[in-house]
């Protein structure tokens, strides 16, 4: 893929950071927004707050100093004066804003202390005779050192040569009322004056939802020949034994929930196909993921193949192999553990243990599937939080083994219309109800101005038996930092709550420190436990029924989801306490809205893929399948509901049509497998 036209390697590298390396890419870089230059305004009729353009012959020019060095220069026009200010400035701008120059402005106006005034506003030097734009002007998302004139006139001149012709029947758009694919983008490029800008913006113009369409349409077909590449695939049937399964079932201090229950029937039903199970377990914090997972362990087991259980996190995988060991090893059934922070002597043994098939399960973190780790037999491959790992990590573990079935779970429930978009080459199995007993969880919302009264609350929950998280702030620019933020926090509440036992964990500690703290606060050595966000996931502590999150405000909304989930796995009353720094942005204020007035996962997921996009949800499976640009799966719902219906057909009768359209789309006439 390159340009039809010459491009200097400068100007080259600045579209490879925005993505741009053809010119089919220059094409479907649609503007940020549009600005109507079509129609100059009198000075005497700006207002303060609108953009507008005038043309006006500069009266003087000069350099202040005050505060700081900036260019300052008086316009006028036969209606009035304006100031324009220039707080940074090169050489070329003072040379042309010489008195005497008629010139065009173009920017925003505001008030001054003498009078109204532009500051940083586009301008040019022009004549009486320069006629205006016609249409409106695009403003491109862009990158240091590429200005607008520069990418405005290379996306001219590949509009002017790329191959805009329909890639796929009218048949397709025939019933939807959208114009034509080339029409569209001219339009969006260029749009006339009299266009509704609040059409534009808000995603309604038929030339947004026709790009939407058929960007939905490739993701689709990329999507379903996954699905039907991988139906073409052979696995080793894991057939149904149950003796393995029931004797679980018999040692379990609780019965299945009838949610379970369904997911089970349905991975039970994939293993046992010669056709490798790509399926999705999702369900809430709590919903019992596990004890699925574990079934499906024991039915590899029972056709002599082994089975590998990846987590992201040495703590939510050491909870799993806790778990798996006390259920698994009273059966006979060995269960290794293998993560980084083991010895390299243990590591061997475990290796050793790993390729001789003498261990029938693995549990780890991402060590299972580095160089110098290979499995006998491996059969299924289970992936806990598969969000936060790569495709090609998740490859990586399956080609351990001769085409295993995969087992993804996830405790962030997945939007309906995300996985109808996203995770369509996946099956989904869904476990949306919690086990009977479990309490809810109070949700309160506290100013930081009141930590005096928190204080009290966690004297008093500890002095009556029970146990508190203390989770410290996410400090996203500096790991560094949120350490020392902990530290503090620690030592702070070690010094205001003496009569507590308190523990601290964070991510940075070896893991024979972490192990030790985790197992005294899950034996109620430990009351009070200040932590990093390292316990979102898997820890299980029944008796831990109070949570304060410090600077709740700097968490994103499946983050603080997770984390309230840590509690009320027990029978006492448990309550979250989000502690927030005032003044609230508004889009912060709307999280902890959505958190306190809601405790349905789906529906926080949902919430989350409306105020920030699918990239969060998706985590890092983004690398393996192309984000979207134009269509927005939960605003386009009707536009993504057409696409999948349609996709098949289009599919069996078109295939070179969907080549096409795949390649104009991601760039490529394959799929991208999702692993």
């Amino acid at each position: 893929m390159s340009f039809s036209f010459p491009v200097s390697e400068t100007v080259k590298s600045k579209l490879d950071k925005l993505g741009l390396h053809c010119d089919e890419d220059l094409a479907l870089h649609l503007p940020l927004r549009w600005e109507d230059e079509t129609r100059l305004t009198l000075i005497r009729d700006l207002i303060p707050g609108h953009s507008a353009v005038i043309q006006a012959t500069v009266q003087n020019t000069e350099i202040l100093f005050r505060p700081k060095r900036q260019l300052v220069a008086t316009v006028s026009d036969d209606s009035g004066q304006l100031i324009i200010r220039l707080l940074n400035f090169y050489p070329s701008q003072l040379q042309a804003l010489q008195p005497g120059r008629l010139m065009r402005f173009s920017g925003e106006t505001r008030g001054g202390f003498f009078g109204l005034e532009m500051v940083h506003p586009r301008f040019q030097p022009v004549t009486q005779d320069t006629p205006l734009p016609s249409r409106l002007t695009p403003v491109y998302p862009t990158t240091a050192g590429l200005g607008q004139i520069t990418l405005r006139k290379l996306i001219d001149k590949a509009l002017s040569r790329v191959d805009m012709s329909e890639t796929l029947p009218a048949s397709v758009y025939s019933d939807m009322g959208l114009p034509g694919f080339a029409e569209s983008v001219r339009l969006l490029h260029q749009p006339e004056p009299d266009i509704r800008l609040t059409q534009l913006d808000s995603h309604d113009h038929p030339a947004l939802r026709r790009l939407a369409f058929d960007e939905l349409l490739a993701q689709q077909f990329s999507l379903r020949l996954a699905r039907e590449a991988r139906a073409g695939k052979h696995a080793t049937p894991l057939k149904p034994g149950g003796h393995l399964e029931q004797a679980l079932r018999d040692t379990l201090p609780f019965a299945l929930t009838s949610a379970q229950e369904k997911a089970w029937r349905e991975i039970r039903r994939d293993l046992s196909t010669a056709h490798p199970m790509r399926r999705l377990l999702q369900g809430d914090v709590g919903s019992g993921k596990t004890v699925v997972a574990a079934m499906a362990c024991l039915q590899a087991i029972e056709n002599d193949m082994q089975t590998a259980l990846m987590a992201p996190t040495e703590i939510l995988a050491e909870q799993h192999f806790q778990k798996l060991h006390g259920w698994l090893e009273p059966m006979g059934i060995e269960v290794t553990w293998l993560a980084s922070a083991l010895s390299p002597a243990q590591k061997k043994a475990a290796i050793s243990r790993i390729e001789s098939g003498q261990t029938r399960l693995a549990v780890g973190t991402h060590a299972l599937f580095q160089k110098g780790v290979n499995f006998q037999k491996l059969g299924l491959a289970i992936v806990d939080e598969q969000h936060r790992f790569g495709v090609k990590q998740r490859l990586a573990l399956s080609k351990k083994g001769l085409e295993p079935h995969q087992l993804m779970m996830s405790a962030t429930p997945i939007p309906r219309t995300l996985a109808m978009s996203y995770y369509a080459d996946l099956d989904v199995s869904v476990i949306d109800e919690l086990p009977p007993g479990r309490a809810p969880v109070a949700t309160r919302l506290v100013a930081s101005s009141r930590r005096d009264e928190i204080l009290q609350r966690v004297r008093s929950v500890c002095q009556s038996g029970g146990q508190t998280y203390w989770v410290c702030p996410l400090i996203e620019e500096s790991e560094k930092l949120q350490l020392q933020t902990a530290l503090d926090t620690y030592r702070t509440l070690q010094a205001q709550l003496p009569e507590i036992r308190t523990g601290l964990v964070h991510g940075r500690m070896k893991s024979a420190e972490k192990n030790a703290v985790m197992s005294a606060f899950q034996s109620n050595d430990i009351q009070l436990l200040v932590s990093t966000t390292v316990i979102e996931v898997g820890v299980d502590v029944p008796n831990a029924s109070l949570m304060i999150i410090e600077h709740a405000e700097r968490f994103g909304l499946s983050q603080l989801h997770q984390l309230r989930g840590r509690i009320g796995r027990g029978s006492r009353e448990s309550v979250c306490i989000l502690l927030y720094q005032t003044p609230l942005s508004e889009d912060a204020r709307s999280r902890l809205k959505i958190i306190y007035e809601s405790t349905d996962g789906f529906e926080i997921a949902r919430q989350d893929l409306l105020l920030r996009g699918p990239g969060e949800l998706l985590g890092a499976r983004q690398s393996g399948v192309p984000l979207l640009r134009f269509a927005n799966p939960e605003k386009d719902i009707d536009l993504l509901e057409i696409a999948q219906k349609r996709t098949p057909q289009i599919l069996k009768h078109h295939p070179d049509a969907v080549n096409a359209h795949l390649a104009r789309w991601f760039g490529m006439q394959t799929a991208l497998a999702a692993g």
